[in-house]
């Protein structure tokens, strides 16, 4: 399981954290991370982090401004988002793949979803 907290409403320039905690599974052998899903848009791969060796991934959209961290001792990933665009509201998903998916981060790839949180970014 994976359950998800943080997020809310936050006007542009202001920062976010996203918080994921997984149970149920090993967290040493998955990438966890988060997608997200604007209105009327695709489901977009945001990032993921491998905690078994500090594999990060980030996408073009997000890279400088978001960073992905994990806490092993308490099965959490955190991501923390910074300088906030109103092109980033959407809803967020934790999400948690096998480790070799990290490269070739997808839905796909997906073994474990997390509840999505709305994160707004008023102009």
């Amino acid at each position: 399981q994976l359950q998800a907290s943080g997020g809310g409403l936050v006007q542009t320039g202001g920062s976010l954290r996203l918080s994921c905690v997984a149970s149920g599974f090993s967290f040493d052998d998955h990438a966890i991370g988060w997608f997200r899903q604007a209105p009327g848009k695709e489901r977009e791969d945001i990032s993921c982090i491998r905690s078994s060796d500090g594999y990060k991934y980030y996408a073009d959209s997000v890279k400088g401004r978001f960073t992905i961290s994990s806490d092993n001792a308490k099965n959490t990933v955190c991501l923390q988002m910074n300088s906030l665009k109103p092109e980033d509201t959407a809803v967020y998903y934790c999400a948690a793949g096998s480790a070799g998916w990290a490269e070739l981060w997808t839905e796909y790839g997906v073994d474990y979803w997390g509840k999505g949180t709305l994160d707004t970014v008023s102009s």
